[in-house]
């Protein structure tokens, strides 16, 4: 089977469920009745040529589509054109709205069908798959819709559509717009027509206020809004969870068998996320996700934090195969949960604490951090003072081996220095002497043990001489100054040795499948944001720009770029790769014209 790299994906969704729909408007990927569900849809992971786990439109003579998004929504749009000319628009999106004073987000998908050239003929598939892919749904029509029943559960479909051409996947001609519309297996109680128009209407409406209201900067504005809302719709809004991505098992780089489940909230990454939307004034995402880690700290029951958790935290995230899918392309395996969550990683602790030390210096929030959130940090505080030079498996998640590695004790440094900064801030001049005086201890073993003269850079690890990228986040975690020549030296280490046709590695050493093959989105980022902090802004433009080159045909980043075809790999959308756009683009930006 010959390598593919991903298709062209777009993403709609409400912050409960999302589904990935491609440029030829096949929904391939829905997990229900959260994005850490079960795959309703699991077409993107059944192999090369998906016959099952998809919601499909199909034209006959189909030559060319073109997909984009609604200006400022997360609404889709797909036109579809016939070698006759006959043409179709397909429209989809996740309902998302204020109502009875609360966000209305039903797991429910809403699709319409219009033809808008000549006489095109269609057929509408609907295959959904249960137990991630081991059981097909059995037809059975009703009058206005059809449900897919299996011993896993069930689903509905109702539509205006005749049922016939429905279940018996037939073509027809249609005569004017049809709505289909996915939804729990219970009685539809409204007119179709009517709830499409009124759900759309509100949809659309509040991504557009959403969008309204946030600090974009000057350049680069489409591509930091839409950004924006993806972030959002890889959060769930219920529990204040954001998880890393919305798929499992894309791997990194072909027959890699680097495939992981990224559909859980990694508290690290969860951290980017809430400092990429809180930049742009979209504060309420952090909000929730602090509610999330106080039931996270409530709940846990061993000893220490886990890196990753379900978006149900006392779920289990114990690692296996889902064997009745191949994977995609046929490149398995296809792994649920997550054994990362077993690992010790210290930067756990420096992450939640940044996330919320917003919470005591931005005066919009309708409540502000106090001295009880502060003595709650406290508690991680001295986590990460004790734990600062003990070996983990780092930010990479090594399987196979653990380290001191310099980001986790630089994250030790900087909970222990946030919690030094808020603590003046609430005029604690005890609690500030104390963690000042932690946070200096670790930064000195820092300085001490990670830099190599020789190699001329901060190393991965103690006392190592490994070439790492989350090094270059040294300056924005305060361990040194842009202007320290060991950071500077550092940077262009990196430079030299990392980078592969322009893009950054993570890092240069073999991990537990050997050496990487793909560059990793984020770290390029980190890359243009250091070579902003040291001077280099031409450069550091550069790179952006061809950052955002890469990005897929509706502005969408997943994890890694192969160096060689520049084709996406790993799964998607990256919210890493997301945060990266948002964070440099407004540190690259001109100024606003008055």
């Amino acid at each position: 089977m010959s390598d593919m790299a991903p298709p062209q994906l777009a993403v709609i969704g409400n912050s409960a469920i999302a589904a990935l729909i491609d440029d030829k408007a096949r929904v391939l990927w829905t997990c229900w009745p959260r994005i850490d569900s079960d795959p309703l849809f699991s077409a993107l992971l059944g192999g090369a040529d998906p016959q099952r786990g998809l919601m499909s439109v199909e034209l006959d003579g189909m030559v060319a589509t073109r997909q984009a998004y609604e200006r400022n929504t997360a609404v889709l749009t797909t036109l579809m054109t016939a070698a006759d000319g006959s043409a179709i628009r397909v429209t989809d999106f996740a309902p998302r709205f204020k109502q009875y004073d609360r966000i209305f987000r039903p797991p429910m998908l809403m699709r319409r069908i219009e033809p808008v050239a000549g006489n095109p003929r269609i057929r509408v598939l609907m295959r959904p798959t249960f137990a991630y892919g081991r059981l097909d749904g059995t037809v059975v029509p009703g009058s206005n819709h059809v449900r897919y029943v299996s011993e896993a559960g069930s689903v509905r479909l109702t539509s205006d559509i005749p049922v016939a051409y429905l279940s018996a996947e037939a073509k027809f001609a249609p005569t004017k717009p049809v709505t289909l519309i996915v939804h729990a297996d219970e009685t539809f109680p409204s007119s179709i027509e009517e709830v499409w128009w009124s759900f759309l209407r509100q949809t659309r409406q509040y991504w557009l206020d959403w969008a309204r209201y946030l600090s974009v900067p000057y350049e680069w504005q489409e591509a930091v809004i839409r950004a924006a809302i993806t972030l959002k719709l890889c959060s769930c809004e219920e529990t204040g969870a954001v998880v890393a991505a919305l798929t499992t098992s894309i791997p990194e780089s072909p027959r890699s068998g680097r495939n992981w489940d990224y559909r859980f909230c990694w508290l690290r990454d969860a951290y980017f996320t809430v400092h990429a939307l809180n930049k742009l004034g979209a504060t309420l995402t952090m909000e929730r996700f602090l509610d999330y880690v106080r039931t996270v700290i409530a709940t846990e029951t061993g000893p220490r934090l886990k890196p990753v958790y379900a978006i149900v935290p006392e779920h289990s995230l114990d690692e296996w195969i889902a064997d009745a899918l191949p994977g995609f392309n046929g490149d398995g395996p296809v792994r649920i949960g997550n054994a990362a969550a077993e690992q010790a990683q210290h930067d756990v602790a420096g992450s939640l604490i940044l996330a919320a030390s917003h919470m005591f210096y931005d005066c919009r929030l309708p409540k502000m951090g106090d001295a009880t959130l502060f003595h709650e940090l406290e508690a991680l505080g001295e986590t990460a003072a004790a734990m600062a030079f003990e070996p983990d498996a780092g930010i990479w998640e090594y399987r196979g081996r653990k380290a001191i590695h310099t980001h986790s004790a630089a994250m030790c440094f900087a909970a222990c220095d946030r919690l030094a900064k808020i603590a003046h801030k609430l005029a604690l001049s005890q609690r500030e002497t104390y963690w000042q005086a932690h946070a200096s201890r670790i930064r000195e073993t820092i300085l001490a043990r990670a830099w190599n003269e020789k190699e001329g850079l901060f190393a991965s690890r103690f006392d190592g001489s490994g070439a790492d990228a989350s090094t270059l986040l040294l300056v924005e975690l305060g361990v040194v100054e842009p202007t320290d020549q060991r950071f500077v030296r550092t940077v262009e280490t990196l430079q030299r040795r990392l980078t592969r046709s322009g893009f950054l590695m993570r890092y240069d050493e073999n991990d537990d499948f050997g050496a990487p093959e793909t560059s990793f989105n984020i770290c390029s980022f980190w890359l243009a944001d250091a070579l902003v902090a040291i001077g280099r802004r031409d450069e550091a433009r550069a790179l952006f720009e061809a950052l955002l080159a890469r990005r897929n045909h509706v502005g969408l980043l997943s994890e890694d770029i192969d160096p060689v075809t520049g084709e996406l790999w790993g799964n998607f959308p990256q919210t890493y790769s997301m945060v990266g756009i948002i964070v440099t683009a407004m540190r690259l930006s001109r100024e606003w014209i008055h």
